[in-house]
This record gives C-alpha cells, structure tokens and sequence, in this order.
C-alpha cells in the first residue's frame, strides 16, 4: 500500500501556508491518468559542434533513461539537434518538459550522469544568462573567474550548501538541485556579476544553516545574525584640486548682459559729439599719465626716505647709555696732576 492509502484520502485546504517548503507534494502515478495523452509533444535543442563526439556516445544511455518514462529521443547530428517525443504510452504530462530541461542541460556540457537527474520530481533546473549582465569583457572574465575560485573552490562550497550541481560555461551557468537551493543560486551568481563578491553570500548560508538547526530560533528574525558588509570600493579617478560647485538649477536663462552701447547710454557718453568725446578720452588720459608719475616719484624717492626711530628702548639700553655719558672725576684729576709733573720737569 502506498502513502496516501495508509493516510486516507487527502483533502484540499485552502488555507494560508507560513512555510510553502515543508509541504509534501503527493507522486503522480500511473494510475491518475489511465488515458494516457492524445496528442504528441516534442522539443527540439541545438547542441555546438565539440558536443558531437560525447553525445554519440551516450546517446543509447539517453534513449534507455526516457523510455522508462514513454518517451522516445532522437539525435540528429546533420542537424546538430536533440529530439524528445512523447507517444501513445505516455501518462505523465510533465515527463516531456523535465525530458526537455535534459538535453537543454547536456546541450550546455552538463554530463548525463547530472542531467538525467532532472527527471526526478524534486529537482529542477535552472540555466542563468550572464553574458549580457557586464559590458567590459575583461570584467565579465574576472567576475565569472571569481565565481569559480580557486581551483574550483567557490564552486564547490555554493554547491555543498545549496546541495545543487553547478556548471560555469561559457556565457551560462547551469544548475541542477532542489528548487529552494536554484534561488540560492541565482541569487549568489546574479550578485556576483553585479560586483559583490560570492564570499559574502557563501557566509550568509553557512549563518543560516546553522541558525536552522535551532528550532527557539525559528519564527524570530534572522537579520540580527547575518553579516552586514559595506561597499569599500573607492573611485580611484584623479579628483580635481579646485572643485567648481554646480549652481542652482533655474528655470529662467540668465539676464543679456550689456553691450557697448548700452554703457555709453547709462554713463551719457553717447550723446555727446565727436570734439566732446576727445575731449574727454584726452583728460582720461592725462589723469592716468598724473597717477602714473605720481606712482613712479614715490618709487624713486623710496630709498631716500629715513626709516622711522623708535622712541621705547629697554632698560638695559638706557642704563649702557648713562654709563657711557658718566665721566670719572678722580681719574680725570689724577691724570691732570701727572700731566703738570711732567711739564714742569
């Protein structure tokens, strides 16, 4: 007896679900659609030309795998395409679109031994296009090298915890793996393109796998707990020393500033005829010529100018001075006496 028939018959609820990821979807079996399927479906995929050798020699493993599901699968090599058909015996509407996500998957250099695990009903697929998410090809390079690793080590840690299989390839990335960790994924690869590094990422879910596990913390908030990293990228663009501040947006063009004319009708000048008008140029001129004669005696009798004396001098100054002006009265009378002795001698 299977399952449900232990369980009861399941019954429909239309309530709200707090967590859509513990639901249980019940198996769709054979016995749900007896009638099989009415018309054919079929989905065809190119595959480059360095996948040819590898497809031929899987290709009788690829027919084998869908026709446990009623399904046929056909390789064109002229063509370079793979073929999957449905047939009268087919019960499973869904088989034909995981059957497609398989040859999509091996067109893209996933192997079989990964691909054919899309069948399943709890995995899916995901196939993210990131060639045109960076412009510059050296970024695009560096960015998807980062995404990589080391020797494949940051591919390997986001495929341990987000339990999917992951293929960079070309501009692609194929993953394979439960439907919650594809989100994971293309999360991860999406902000990688976007200049923040996978390491960020990568800590976040080993915080949360661990938060998981302890159930006091499982209707609480979990933001408190992650990481919080700031972007440290700098312009490293040369800033100029003089910075010209950007002015105010208006609305109104700036006023038309005044012409030649417009000066002589303010100062009167235009009104004046043609002996006035030298008249005045020839007095601006000789005011200008006094100024600068003016300006040239007071260089030229600069350096015959005495600097000024400052009055204030110190103690000590003073003090030399009045011991420089007192005369000894003795020494002088001393040297008189002796100055006689020898004259009258």
């Amino acid at each position: 007896m299977s399952d449900n028939e232990e369980d009861g018959p399941t019954k429909l609820s239309t309530e709200p679900v707090d967590n859509a990821w513990s639901l249980k979807i019940p198996a769709f079996k054979e016995e749900d659609n007896p009638h099989g399927l009415i018309e054919e479906s079929s989905f065809a995929t190119l595959f480059p030309k360095y996948r040819e050798k590898y497809l031929r020699e899987v290709w009788p493993l690829v027919q084998q795998c869908v026709a446990e599901h009623h399904l046929k699968a056909e390789l064109d090599l002229i063509e370079g395409s793979m073929v999957v058909k449905t047939t009268r015996k087919t019960w499973d509407p869904y088989i034909i679109l995981k059957s497609r996500d398989m040859i999509k998957l091996m067109a893209r250099s996933v192997p079989f031994e990964q691909a054919k695990r899309v069948l399943q009903d709890d995995v899916g697929c995901d196939i993210i296009k990131i060639g045109n998410l960076v412009h510059k090809k050296e970024k695009f390079v560096k960015r998807r090298q980062r995404l990589i690793g080391p020797n494949g080590a940051t591919l390997k840690s986001i495929e341990l915890l987000t339990d999917c299989y992951v293929l960079v390839q070309g501009n692609t990335v194929a993953a394979l793996g439960p439907y919650k960790g594809l989100q994971q994924v293309r999360d991860i690869v999406l902000e990688t393109m976007n200049n923040v590094h996978p390491i960020y990422n990568i800590k976040a879910l080993m915080i949360k796998r661990e938060l998981m596990k302890d159930p006091q913390l499982a209707n609480e908030d979990w933001s408190r707990f992650l990481p919080k990293f700031k972007n440290k990228n700098i312009s490293k663009r040369k800033q100029p020393k003089v910075k010209k501040t950007k002015k105010e947006y208006t609305p109104f063009p700036p006023a038309q500033p005044e012409s030649k004319i417009d000066k002589q009708l303010a100062s009167g000048e235009y009104f004046l005829n043609q002996e006035q008008k030298q008249a005045k140029k020839q007095q601006e001129r000789s005011t200008k010529q006094a100024e600068a004669a003016k300006k040239q005696d007071e260089r030229r009798n600069k350096d015959f100018v005495p600097p000024k004396e400052d009055g204030s001098s110190t103690a000590a100054d003073r003090k030399r001075q009045s011991n420089d002006n007192k005369v000894d009265v003795n020494a002088l009378k001393a040297k008189l006496l002796k100055a006689n002795k020898k004259n009258r001698s």
